[in-house]
């Protein structure tokens, strides 16, 4: 395995990060989910994202049973908060001090947890006073029960006013987690840049584009029994990348894979990683052996005119309009 420093900060991640968001208890066992993580742990992993809304907190829970046992300073544990979960009242959503500490509290106790190593906002509260939020975050640290601050889908305004209240109350807002893939590239224009001037990094999530990137959809066929897919509980989002000409250019990157000795999946996960403001991609799994599969793309260069060749055949494809970037408009949606 190897690290990357999270932002401007002294802290460090693996390039690869365990993450349950559509695994654990929506699609797998809590046994087969235990496995993957020790899996992950066996390669080398140690830095494991999750979110209170996965599995309606029982994603947490699931994690934290399969991290039980481990040297815990030898972890890094992140979590996020955001949206309803169990209860949907109207302070069980958005990003108010009350939601905030409540939430943290709420997670920290599922997974038996004093602290996390990072705490993460899961999108943008347009309801909430910026400065409440970050307030809030700002005494969470101060109180331990996390040591650095993140977002999600936060777009590069969000980051900027985010990160100036950060450093005016004297905490670190280090790390953004956005989509990003080789078919969705829409935090290039704006989020990347503004993110390297502030000293923030990303954490990509969805790098493979929910499995398409594997090349296991194939156009004109069902999806695989066994896949995200054709599962009725996690499945929904994939379908955006299910059409047959999108599914025919992915399959034109066998060749590329082939030639750099790389599965279809390890060339995605690398080809996040190519950019120099992302610290780590989120990999999930439902079976061990997927874990050891994308192992191999970690320390992965390619080369750039293979890079070229990659935007050839995803032209037309690719999304890059930073709009699409968007959090909810209201809280309870």
């Amino acid at each position: 395995m190897q690290y990357r420093y999270l932002g401007n900060s002294g802290f460090k991640v693996s390039e690869l990060v365990y993450g349950n968001w559509l695994t654990h208890v929506s699609q797998v066992t809590n046994d087969a989910a235990i496995a993957t993580v020790h899996a992950a742990l066996d390669g080398g992993i140690t830095s494991f994202d999750t979110a209170d809304v996965y599995a309606n907190q029982a994603a947490e829970t699931v994690l934290g049973e399969a991290l039980k046992g481990q040297r815990r300073e030898g972890l890094e544990i992140f979590t996020k908060c955001y949206w309803p979960v169990a209860e949907r009242g109207a302070n069980d959503t958005g990003l108010s001090r009350k939601h905030i500490m409540e939430s943290i509290n709420g997670s920290l106790k599922r997974m038996n947890l004093d602290y996390f190593d990072l705490y993460q906002a899961h999108r943008f509260d347009y309801e909430t006073p910026l400065e409440e939020t970050m307030r809030a975050f700002a005494d969470i640290v101060r109180q331990g029960k996390a040591l650095y601050i993140g977002v999600s889908e936060w777009n590069a305004s969000q980051i900027r006013a985010g990160h100036a209240l950060a450093t005016e109350m004297g905490f670190q807002l280090i790390s953004s987690q956005p989509q990003y893939s080789m078919l969705w590239r829409v935090i290039e224009a704006e989020v990347v840049p503004a993110s390297q001037e502030l000293g923030v990094s990303q954490i990509v999530w969805s790098p493979m584009a929910q499995g398409v990137l594997t090349g296991k959809y194939l156009p004109g066929q069902p999806a695989p029994a066994d896949s995200r897919a054709a599962n009725e509980k996690v499945g929904g989002s994939i379908q955006e990348f299910l059409k047959d000409d999108l599914l025919t250019a992915v399959q034109n990157l066998k060749p590329v894979a082939d030639e750099l000795g790389l599965t279809m999946a390890q060339l995605a996960l690398a080809w996040t990683l190519q950019n120099p403001n992302v610290s780590a991609a989120i990999v999930g799994a439902s079976r061990p052996e997927q874990i050891s599969s994308n192992l191999g793309a970690v320390g992965v260069k390619i080369p750039a005119e293979v890079m070229t060749r990659i935007d050839g055949i995803l032209d037309g494809f690719a999304k890059f309009d930073p709009a699409l970037m968007v959090s909810p408009a209201t809280r309870l949606c």
